[in-house]
């Protein structure tokens, strides 16, 4: 690259130039619908490699779960993955690199407050076996049957990892009682955002909520975060132990519990099948929208940085 003359006022570089930094969501993001990562996705990324661009996934899945969606984008032992909506940063290998958990009293505070939503309140333990396998206990609720009728291929898949307790206070007993990195409701639209308004009446100063909603299936879940927690700290603190700054990061999402690392990224897109309000937000802030998560819309993002950044050494 041609270096500007000391006569001459500094060449101001496209935003796209300065991004070192990718945090990509998972789930109606980089992975379809059908659940699989496509073939332009998977390149797009490794283009981002070459090029010098850090990846990073950025995901409201437990370590285990987002584990198997990662298998195929070729990422190294020491690649970091947040998971648990920013609760839990382990690499991909599975060294814990940081954990945040709710408190015991605050946890018995939920379970007495959230009497009415107990069937619909799942806890979830940062527990993985041997290379990110499924260990029983790291989900734990009271009520099978209502989440099967609300989220029945999320219970499927994560079968391996279910653990019924009744009632879910047993959990919490004992010296050794594990505590867990989040809460998470889940229910019909309009149920949740009832325990939203609840939560925010009594637990406000204690716990942060980040709502995932599919408005077509009259849909929401409802996460239950320690306080301050959440995808966009995480992504700062992991940026900083990379020298790498706020402006540097460019986040992509399609959901709510996305806003707070789209939030804080140089550059935020968010795909065409975030719900309506959230792409309003969106333009409101003058972020950027993508394609949809089934179009490639991760792709079609991540490329245009990185041929934009490769320009500059052609």
């Amino acid at each position: 690259m041609q270096k500007d003359s000391p006569n001459q006022p500094a060449t101001k570089l496209p935003l796209e130039a300065s991004i070192r930094l990718i945090a990509i969501d998972l789930d109606g993001t980089l992975v379809h619908s059908d659940g699989t990562v496509t073939a332009r996705n998977r390149a797009a990324l490794q283009q981002a490699r070459q090029a010098g661009i850090r990846v990073v996934i950025n995901t409201g899945r437990r370590h285990s779960y987002a584990l198997r969606a990662t298998r195929t984008l070729q990422l190294s032992h020491a690649d970091a993955i947040i998971t648990s909506n920013g609760a839990v940063v382990r690499t991909a290998g599975g060294d814990l690199l940081w954990r945040a958990t709710l408190s015991l009293p605050l946890v018995h505070r939920l379970l007495q407050e959230l009497q009415e939503f107990r069937t619909a309140l799942v806890f979830t333990f940062d527990l993985i076996g041997p290379e990110g396998a499924d260990v029983a206990g790291a989900l734990v609720l009271e009520d099978l049957d209502h989440l099967h009728s609300s989220i029945s291929r999320w219970m499927q898949v994560n079968a391996g990892s279910i653990r019924r307790v009744t009632p879910l206070e047993d959990a919490f007993t004992g010296p050794d009682a594990a505590l867990p990195v989040q809460a998470m409701l889940c229910g019909t639209m309009s149920r949740m955002h009832a325990a939203e308004t609840l939560l925010n009446e009594h637990f406000a100063g204690d716990v942060d909520c980040y709502r995932t909603e599919y408005p077509g299936n009259d849909l929401c879940i409802l996460d239950i975060m320690p306080k301050g927690k959440s995808k966009g700290t995480a992504l700062l603190k992991l940026a900083a132990r990379h020298t790498i700054g706020a402006p540097q990061i460019m986040a992509i999402g399609d959901n709510w519990n996305d806003e707070p690392m789209l939030q804080v990224a140089g550059m935020a897109v968010v795909l065409d099948n975030a719900p309506d309000d959230l792409k309003e937000y969106a333009q409101q802030h003058g972020w950027r929208i993508g394609a949809a998560g089934d179009d490639d819309g991760v792709a079609l993002a991540v490329e245009a940085v990185v041929h934009d950044r490769l320009a500059l050494f052609s």
